[in-house]
């Protein structure tokens, strides 16, 4: 009863003029069945009517109690006030244009942010209960703390968990691949995981068509199949529901498709959508007999669904049961004592994996975080734009409130009334930012890229992305709209109707209030802009910083022999060969080989002993490691210092020989001069060696462009391991690069069509390394140019504002003889002392604000006076060009049409 009470009263409010006829019909009634009685007991049809009126009481206050009985009093007030709100924006489209434009980009920006933040941080996998998911970690120690873990694993340990296990429901192992679709030449390709039976089982994942990988699929020896995702499937096949039982080649491997996955499933690893997921027992087929074997080769995570009775504690104490066994039966053989000890002693536990993993977070998670706290300056300004407007405006109103307090309105009805208005401008504000965040946010994404790659989020809207910007709309309106709703609920009536609409004393303080909140603005854009030119100069050092080789005109090219099935001794000799018809390319200046490139997505490090090298611990004997041919440091424009470059000499049976870094002669040997002094590496409880240095390099980056001079050791590619399947040609162009690539493309698969290419730049390799830079510096720099300005819109709006109170002043100013520049001065004068008060709150608040991008500054200090120097100057320039128009029009103020005003 009280559903169908509470449902026919909000039904009334949409059918108002309907519920008001009714009402008047029913009064009526009530009337005329009155004076009808009242004529039945003798008087007469005139006196009759007049009595029942008389009775009836008040017909407007009767009919107003009716209708709040049928309706919901709040919300027909709400209604009201909305509607006033409308046709009061309507009558300002100026205003309304400015104030909701301010609000929808402050909004937009943070509804965009937190929609990418979402999706990498917070949003749960698209799966079945994911909130039950663990990830099984370990440690080599006992009392490890969280840090310490790692949840990375090789195939013995995930065969060896999975066979003695009793805790899980369902567990599966998974590891990113890539595939190669192409059968030659140019490579094509995808990612893609490796799975163990009970990937999909476990996740609740349903088949689009055909069937999904099974427990039944993963075994040892098993044949080549593929699920397909289904981006990949309408992409590459059209969606053909025939797809099923036809073949994909995998890095030159037949793939027999067996199913497509639910088009919803995006996989465990957030920002990399696998399209295809092939089981673990096929991994023999692309990468060799026994690769499945291998003790040291870590790369699978295992994620679990523990049965209802096995909490976090207990599974670590079923864990603790098992641990020496596994540990005895996976132990690297080629491992040291020590390290095998370790080994042995690890503990296994589990983390919560409801949202998955992803290296987009890692890689971008503080980012993330800086970025939102840019935003929410960035709406904070906004917020005190749109105030100010609002002070500005309210003036303009006192007349129109004066008169409403005049008639009986009360000041919280007033203030109400405005409030309301503030969030319609809010929510109009929210909704313009929700269509540049649905936009936006995708043109952010494309700025983030990881290891040069572009990621994929899924930025679909949802309900916490609703209730954000609800919330964040909200919490906008009363920000901006309580002071001035406040302020105008306590003018002064007569005052107001006396001044004709002029403003009254109080217009001072609503003056200085206006130019407090412009000082703030020019405070928290000071802030923005600071940490903008931090960001902004730190990239442009980055970019323009020598690295210590040839990044300009340098081609990279990676061959892949894997499908030749080559023999492991004939891939070098095939690669020198490939090599020697690469340097008859026309345009080739010079080429090598090398096994990495500086600054490239791999690394290889050992641990080196030299004599009378003391390290103070372990990683303190780690070296940079890299296998190069002859004339790499001619081709990558490395000086050589001392010494000898590799040549013929340096062959797999003669004495092994090594060029090093400066950085590495100097800390290993105290001296550049180390060309005849030895080192040894080591290899297990092992040391391989000795290697004897015959030259000497000049420092260069390897890992990032951000280290410093780093410990390098160059070893010759002949007495490297025989069997690699890939190498890069490093080719010195006499032009642009890539005009070279298509004749060496050329000439390398005239050896054999199914070698793999992959064409790139030094420079692209420079640039990717860099995409966490450029896309903070970018975005920061866009967010405080936004802030900037919001900031001069508000210091046009309060001087303007504040020229229009003085027009009287101003008049009388120049009827006694104020200069035109006199004038002028004054107005400037003003912005000068409101923009220097929010540069000195400014300075002061980017001192402790702008550490937080600390770690993202390259060659600059948070505090560097340079920096802050130039925010201020085009701060104040800003305050100056935004003041220009309002000064110009008080110079040329008419005083005898000002002085008439009055």
């Amino acid at each position: 009863m009280f559903v169908l009470s509470w449902w026919s009263r909000l039904r009334n409010h949409l059918r108002s003029n309907a519920l008001s006829r009714d009402i008047d019909r029913e009064i009526r009634f009530h009337l005329a069945e009155r004076a009808d009685d009242l004529v039945a007991s003798g008087m007469r049809p005139g006196d009759a009517r007049r009595e029942a009126r008389r009775r009836f009481g008040n017909l407007g206050l009767q009919a107003e109690r009716t209708r709040e009985r049928d309706i919901f009093a709040w919300l027909d007030v709400l209604i009201r006030d909305i509607r006033y709100s409308i046709r009061s924006l309507r009558n300002t489209p100026a205003f309304t244009l400015v104030a909701i434009l301010s609000l929808g980009l402050g909004i937009g920006a943070n509804t965009a942010i937190f929609s990418i933040l979402d999706a990498v941080m917070l949003r749960a996998l698209p799966v079945s209960h994911p909130e039950e998911l663990v990830r099984i970690v370990r440690t080599e120690r006992a009392n490890a703390s969280a840090s310490d873990w790692s949840g990375i694993f090789t195939n013995p340990l995930w065969e060896q968990i999975r066979d003695r296990q009793d805790m899980f429901s369902g567990v599966f192992a998974y590891a990113s691949a890539s595939f190669d679709l192409a059968n030659g030449g140019e490579a094509r390709r995808i990612p893609a995981s490796w799975i163990s039976g009970d990937y999909f089982t476990t996740l609740g994942v349903r088949p689009e068509l055909g069937r999904l990988i099974q427990r039944t699929d993963d075994f040892r020896g098993c044949p080549g199949t593929a699920v397909l995702s289904d981006g990949f499937w309408r992409r590459e096949y059209g969606a053909d529901p025939n797809v099923i039982g036809k073949t994909v080649s995998f890095d030159g491997h037949p793939f027999q498709i067996m199913g497509v996955a639910d088009p919803g499933f995006l996989g465990m690893s957030v920002g990399e959508v696998p399209q295809a997921f092939v089981p673990l027992c096929a991994q023999t087929i692309v990468s060799g007999p026994g690769y499945l074997d291998r003790r040291s080769t870590w790369y699978l995570e295992i994620v679990g669904r523990p049965k209802a009775d096995f909490d976090a504690k207990r599974i670590a104490a079923r864990f603790s049961a098992l641990a020496p066994a596994i540990g005895e039966a996976t132990a690297p053989p080629n491992w040291s004592a020590k390290d095998i000890a370790s080994y042995k002693s690890s503990r296994f536990s589990v983390e919560d994996a409801s949202r998955g993993r992803s290296p987009i977070r890692t890689a971008y998670k503080k980012a993330l975080y800086v970025l939102t706290v840019i935003v929410g300056l960035v709406l904070a300004v906004a917020c005190a734009n749109v105030a100010n407007l609002l002070l500005a405006r309210a003036t303009a109103r006192q007349r129109e409130m004066a008169v409403r307090l005049a008639l009986g309105a009360s000041r919280i009805r007033l203030a109400q009334q405005l409030i309301v208005e503030s969030l319609l401008l809010s929510f109009l504000g929210a909704a313009l930012g929700s269509a540049f965040a649905f936009s936006g946010g995708r043109l952010l994404v494309g700025l983030m890229t990881l290891r040069g790659r572009a990621i994929v989020i899924d930025l679909r809207p949802d309900a916490k992305i609703f209730l954000f910007t609800t919330a964040i709309a909200v919490a906008t309106g009363l920000l901006f709209g309580l002071v001035p709703a406040w302020r105008s609920g306590h003018v002064d009536p007569q005052a107001a109707i006396k001044s004709q609409g002029r403003g009254v004393a109080e217009g001072h303080s609503r003056f200085r209030i206006g130019k407090m909140l412009v000082a703030a603005q020019v405070a928290l854009s000071l802030v923005l802009i600071t940490g903008a030119g931090l960001l902004l100069g730190s990239w442009q050092k980055l970019a323009t910083l020598d690295p210590g080789f040839r990044r300009d005109g340098v081609l990279i090219v990676e061959a892949n022999i894997r499908k030749l099935d080559a023999p492991g001794d004939q891939r070098l000799p095939l690669y020198d060969r490939m090599l020697d018809r690469v340097r008859t390319v026309p345009g080739v200046r010079s080429a090598a080989l090398a096994e990495l490139t500086p600054v490239g997505s791999a690394t290889w490090n050992d641990l080196l002993k030299v004599d009378g090298f003391t390290p103070t611990s372990q990683d303190d004997a780690l070296s940079w490691i890299n296998a190069v041919s002859d004339r790499f440091f001619t081709t990558m424009g490395v000086p050589l210092l001392s010494g000898r470059d590799f040549d013929a000499r340096d062959v797999a049976t003669a004495p092994k020989v090594a060029i090093v870094s400066e950085a590495m002669a100097r800390k290993f040997f105290g001296t550049p001069a180390a060309v005849g002094r030895q080192f040894k590496v080591q290899q297990g409880d092992s040391w391989m060696g000795p290697v004897e240095v015959v030259g000497v390099v000049a420092n260069t980056k390897y890992q990032s462009l951000r280290d410093s001079a780093q410990s390098i050791v160059f070893y010759p590619q002949a007495q490297q391991e025989a069997d690699a399947s890939s190498r890069r040609f490093v080719i010195w162009t006499a032009g642009p690069p890539l005009a070279v690539a298509p004749m060496v493309k050329a000439v390398v698969t005239e050896f054999n069509s199914r070698v793999t290419l992959e064409v790139s730049t030094m420079d692209r390799q420079l640039s990717d390394s860099m995409a966490l830079s450029r896309a903070i510096a970018l975005l920061s720099g866009f967010f405080g140019a936004l802030a900037l300005v919001l900031a001069s819109v508000g210091l046009y709006g309060i001087m303007a504002y504040g020229v229009a109170r003085r027009r009287n002043e101003i008049g009388v100013r120049i009827a006694l003889g104020a200069e035109y520049a006199r004038v002028v001065r004054m107005v400037l004068g003003e912005v000068g002392r409101i923009v220097t008060a929010g540069v000195v709150i400014g300075v002061a608040m980017s001192a402790g604000a702008t550490r937080l991008v600390k770690s993202f500054l390259y060659g600059l200090t948070p505090t560097d006076p340079t920096t802050i120097a130039m925010a201020a100057g085009v701060l104040m320039v800003v305050g100056i060009c935004a003041a220009a128009i309002p000064a110009w029009r008080a110079a040329r103020l008419d005083p005898v049409a000002a002085l008439r005003e009055d």
